[in-house]
């Protein structure tokens, strides 16, 4: 790929655009809630002092490698920052990991499921993947939902896969292929 991807993504209800440091206190807020990072591998709680505003400050290197492309979840209707969705490529397989989360109190409203479909469809037009999958804890069925009606299928259980607040978690994993994402547009 030579040139950068369009990254503005819009959908009916959300923008998804790249994160700016001046988003750094609400993400540091909405990532500190306990729910988000029981929920999540790779947030911790307490979530540390400065921890979104050196995120942050990590994407572009990444965006510009072609590894990571996380984007602020940004509800159009009033400009506010309700999440974060990000897909982590792996380019010699031509697939990506997409990870997400939804603050709590934008929890419930379709948001999470409107910005999956949205970046699937950047990974597949635009980046060119074969593959997108995505792990959830079995224990939070909301999260395989978001995926199921993002179009991914359920492909199994990974058993105790993540040790998480000192736990061994069973993760499923969902994924969407090409093919499969093809034939439903």
């Amino acid at each position: 790929m030579t040139e950068q991807p369009q990254l503005q993504l819009i959908t009916e209800r959300l923008l998804l655009r790249p994160f700016t440091l001046s988003d750094a206190p609400v993400v540091q807020r909405l990532a500190g809630a306990s729910e988000i990072a029981d929920t999540t591998t790779n947030i911790p709680h307490p979530y540390p002092e400065g921890a979104a505003a050196a995120w942050i400050a990590g994407h572009a290197t990444q965006i510009a490698a072609g590894t990571n492309y996380p984007f602020a979840i940004i509800r159009r209707a009033d400009e506010t920052l309700v999440g974060a969705i990000e897909l982590h490529v792996q380019p010699a397989h031509h697939r990506a990991e997409m990870g997400y989360w939804i603050g709590v109190p934008y929890w419930r409203q379709g948001y999470a499921t409107e910005a999956a479909r949205r970046v699937i469809a950047f990974g597949f037009d635009t980046l060119g993947l074969n593959r997108i999958y995505a792990t959830y804890f079995t224990r939070n069925p909301a999260s395989r939902r978001v995926m199921e009606k993002a179009g991914m299928r359920y492909e199994g259980t990974l058993r105790e896969w993540i040790r998480h607040a000192d736990r061994y978690e069973d993760c499923g994993i969902c994924a969407i292929l090409r093919k499969d994402y093809e034939q439903a547009v």
